[in-house]
């Protein structure tokens, strides 16, 4: 809701495999992904839309708040790894993050 709110236009998906799919066909810039979900984790998508498109940023989510996987994400280049429950101040900051990226 809150990205809708900021005018972003918002696809969702119910797995990694799904999300990837939808990333091909609608090449987002900015994406914003779980690491635990059914199929392929967030991390493995991050990997992929990284192939696909290296200058998409990519915000990882975790409700696990494990600092091996954030690092792990920030390794593979995500923008910002933020934890569950997002906070407004989290969310904001890391599209402030992915928005400098991509200039």
């Amino acid at each position: 809701l809150f990205l809708e709110a900021y005018g972003y236009n918002v696809y969702t998906a119910e797995n990694g495999t799904e999300g990837i799919e939808i990333f091909r066909t609608e090449k987002p810039a900015i994406v914003l992904t779980d690491v635990k979900m059914p199929g392929i984790d967030g991390l493995a998508v991050l990997q992929q839309i990284k192939e696909i498109a290296p200058q998409t940023a990519v915000i990882v989510i975790t409700g696990h708040g494990d600092t091996a996987l954030a690092e792990q994400a920030i390794e593979l280049d995500a923008v910002d790894f933020i934890s569950k429950p997002i906070k407004k101040e989290a969310l904001d900051a890391a599209l402030e993050k992915a928005r400098e990226k991509l200039g």
